[in-house]
């Protein structure tokens, strides 16, 4: 397969994996302090860096950069806080 359907594929996982993170905190399914949401997150924003970098879309490269410094920054303190108790 040529490298950009890989990088679509990617693209579009990433928006899945993102999309389901914002739908399941908007059901009141999962909470900000959920492992999954912010694994989602981190996952999401990775692979849309990736396609977001190969297509030259340099301010939402940025974005997704900023994303996933948060869900790391999140999922850091969760698991401290899990290390507290």
């Amino acid at each position: 397969m040529p490298e950009k359907v890989w990088i679509d594929i990617i693209g579009w996982v990433g928006s899945v994996c993102v999309l389901t993170a914002y739908g399941l905190i908007s059901i009141h399914r999962i909470t900000a302090k959920s492992k999954l949401y912010q694994w989602l997150n981190v996952a999401g924003s990775i692979f849309l860096i990736v396609n977001t970098f190969f297509y030259s879309a340099y301010p939402s490269t940025f974005v997704n950069i900023v994303w996933l410094f948060i869900a790391v920054f999140a999922l850091i303190n969760i698991f401290r806080s899990k290390n507290d108790t």
